[in-house]
């Protein structure tokens, strides 16, 4: 298993824009993702279920991916934050 924390720095926070970016970008792998935030974990191919979470500005997240591809998912959520820049 992987996992990566991250520190939401965006005024918005993870807003519907950026949640469907990290959806979309973890939905082509066969790993299970999941983020954590607020004490809750959710399936990070949910875009309701991230939505749910409320992530804002300050929130540290948590991701973390198990499967074959759990380093490849990993790396991909952390390019769609930088992208959105969402936070570092």
């Amino acid at each position: 298993m992987q996992q990566k924390k991250f520190e939401i720095t965006s005024e918005s926070g993870i807003h519907a824009r950026p949640a469907t970016s990290l959806v979309n970008a973890v939905n082509s792998f066969t790993a299970d993702v999941n983020l954590e935030a607020n004490g809750r974990k959710v399936n990070l191919k949910s875009i309701m279920g991230v939505m749910s979470l409320g992530i804002g500005k300050g929130t540290t997240i948590t991701v973390s991916a198990e499967g074959e591809d759990e380093k490849e998912a990993i790396e991909a959520v952390e390019r769609v934050i930088i992208a959105e820049q969402l936070g570092a």
